[in-house]
């Protein structure tokens, strides 16, 4: 089993930016890909980042250029740096953990809330 914790969620204004961390219990985090995902009141989940053990990184495509997925294998902890906010980005936010980045286990964390507004 994995245990997921996210943090660092917040209010922040157009164009803003936040960074969100994830830490994950289980063995080896490193063999872990890890993923963020996003679902905003009356929508679907969706995975909108994700890095796979070896750091390569997939980012869905409303995110590209402004979101960066990123890991340290140390720490158990995977981030989200978001730059350049937009309203649309507004939701809660989790990270799932699973063998490959098309292959996840069905574990989630509590969430963290993200605002965009002004």
């Amino acid at each position: 089993q994995v245990q997921l914790v996210e943090s660092g969620g917040g209010l922040v204004q157009p164009g803003g930016s936040l960074t969100l961390s994830c830490s994950a219990s289980g063995n080896p985090f490193s063999n872990y890909a890890m993923g963020w995902y996003r679902q905003a009141p009356g929508k679907q989940r969706d995975l909108v980042a994700a890095i796979s053990s070896s750091s390569f990184g997939f980012y869905h495509d409303s995110v590209k250029g402004r979101f960066t997925i990123s890991r340290d294998n140390a720490k158990s902890t995977v981030y989200l740096q978001m730059d350049a906010l937009k309203h649309e980005d507004t939701a809660v936010y989790y990270c799932r953990a699973g063998n490959s980045i098309k292959s996840w286990y069905d574990y989630w964390g509590q969430g963290t809330q993200v605002t965009v507004s002004s």
